[in-house]
């Protein structure tokens, strides 16, 4: 049975065995004891892990446990308003906090980003949108056009997909709904550097 613990650029989460993450991670415990998902978040610390940390092998979804989120790649999961684990990914939750200092920012604990990114990524239940100048939307980030999300890399469009990142198209002029919560978008303009699926290299 595949597990409903993809998690999309829409922070949603979603069962489909053709999706293969790049990072694991979690945002608390979300399913009950039949591995159902019940909610779609517990508590404020939304990070994004390797899925392999000093050999620790977990079974996913085990009942009072926290659940085990899969991310396609750091785009994905920084637009469902996910960070680098402090733990894990010591050096990237690092160069996270430096990349906001550069832009003039604070240099926030994991508390304060955490707090930040819970106000800037949801409203209520549903995901937060961002409806910025297409022209600031930096590379790295993630932006909803109708029913489709796209990553912004080198200006332009890269469709994402469950599969992959599909041919890149021009970025539109105007306004656009950016899904990377702006503290994010704070960090990749000031030199936070994303490990992007390898579809989204192909041909740049």
């Amino acid at each position: 049975m595949t597990l409903q613990n993809r998690v999309t650029p829409f922070s949603g989460l979603v069962a489909d065995a053709s999706y293969r993450g790049k990072f694991m991670g979690n945002r608390g415990l979300l399913h009950d004891g039949h591995q159902r998902i019940v909610r779609q978040f517990n508590g404020k610390r939304w990070i994004i892990c390797v899925t392999d940390y000093k050999g620790v092998r977990r079974v996913p979804m085990t009942p009072g446990l926290y659940t085990e989120l899969f991310f396609f790649d750091d785009a994905v999961a920084l637009a469902a308003g996910h960070r680098p684990c402090a733990l894990c990914r010591r050096a990237e939750y690092r160069s996270f906090r430096e990349a906001i200092v550069a832009q003039g920012g604070a240099l926030l604990s994991a508390d304060e980003l955490d707090a930040q990114l819970d106000a800037e990524r949801r409203h209520g239940g549903a995901q937060r949108r961002h409806r910025v100048p297409a022209a600031v939307v930096p590379d790295g980030a993630m932006v909803a056009i109708g029913d489709g999300a796209y990553l912004v890399r080198r200006g332009e469009l890269c469709e994402w997909s469950t599969k992959g990142y599909r041919a890149a198209k021009p970025m539109p002029a105007g306004d656009i709904d950016m899904l990377t919560p702006p503290l994010s978008a704070m960090a990749l303009r000031g030199g936070f550097r994303p490990d992007l699926h390898p579809s989204a290299l192909v041909g740049r």
